[in-house]
């Protein structure tokens, strides 16, 4: 499974790569080295593990391995980065319609923001991590992968804006900050789903300045407005309606349900061999755990093509 996984990814990776200026003065094209780092995430294993001869198969062993050190170097450089990045918008195109087997009319208005908790242990020494609620409640240290994810028939196979910060970052702030402007960026209006965590008058504000009306409960439903609903964001007050207001609530609502579908495939990035399960003993700071987490939404995506007959 791994290897069939591997060798879809690299098919992506070198197609990419072929759009792309070769650099200069190298001994392993950008390609190679990003395959290189890909045969150790499928596997879940470090570089290092990846960089000697007897964990490939015979057919790859004439191609050449880098060693560890250049590995490092190169996973560094921004052609490198900017080629993994290329490649997880290709898979993020087949969404709404820019990639093969998609049509164009079944664009989705309707996103989910949630968070996915990456711990990494109560003793690791990595000074970037942070202590914060991770899966179920629970107090765990680590880091917090953000995202917002398509909800359609014609859904995302990797989210339209992701982020990465210590597990303790508060969701509505890195909404506001960072998803939000991506999404607005890319002209994607429509409603944004999110849970009780995410109900704040000024991200409210940033979703409606974006074209987006975020649908969040509150924390408690059916209570009054406190200081009064002048001081509140209209869309707030508007989102209140959709999911209270016994006249707009079945249409709220049903929107609102339809973030189980992310929450199933928050738990699917996960569960396979090579998902995105607790970060490893060698994946620490944030530079590396962002290379890894990109990595395995890049395989789940080619996984998922795979399961819903897409082509990317």
């Amino acid at each position: 499974m791994e290897g069939e996984l591997w060798e879809a990814v690299y098919r992506l990776v070198r197609e990419e790569a072929s759009r792309r200026p070769r650099t200069k003065r190298v001994v392993y094209g950008d390609a190679w080295v990003l395959a290189v780092f890909f045969w150790a995430a499928v596997h879940d294993r470090p570089v290092r593990w990846a960089c000697r001869a007897q964990n490939w198969p015979e057919h790859r062993r004439g191609q050449g391995l880098p060693c560890e050190g250049t590995m490092s170097v190169r996973l560094r450089t921004l052609p490198v980065l900017q080629l993994l990045a290329a490649v997880l918008d290709r898979l993020a195109a087949l969404a709404d319609g820019r990639g093969g087997g998609r049509d164009p009319r079944a664009l989705s208005l309707l996103r989910v923001v949630d968070g996915k908790p990456l711990p990494v242990g109560g003793h690791s020494k990595d000074r970037d991590a942070d202590w914060g609620k991770g899966a179920g409640g629970a107090w765990e240290n680590g880091y917090k992968m953000f995202g917002v994810w398509r909800v359609a028939a014609n859904r995302g196979v990797v989210p339209d804006a992701w982020t990465l910060g210590p597990m303790g970052l508060p969701e509505p702030n890195v909404a506001r900050e960072e998803l939000v402007p991506r999404l607005e960026a890319g002209g994607r209006g429509g409603y944004l789903d999110a849970d009780a965590l995410y109900d704040s008058n000024p991200l409210h504000e940033r979703c409606a300045a974006a074209g987006l009306q975020l649908l969040a409960p509150r924390k408690r439903p059916g209570t009054g407005l406190g200081h009064g609903a002048g001081g509140h964001s209209p869309s707030r007050l508007r989102a209140i309606e959709l999911l209270e207001d016994p006249l707009h609530a079945p249409f709220g609502r049903g929107l609102y349900a339809l973030r189980a579908d992310v929450e199933r495939r928050l738990g699917n990035l996960c569960a396979f061999g090579g998902g995105l399960a607790p970060l490893p003993a060698w994946v620490r700071r944030p530079r590396r755990v962002a290379r890894w987490v990109a990595a395995k939404l890049v395989i789940n995506g080619v996984r998922q093509c795979k399961l819903q007959g897409l082509t990317p």
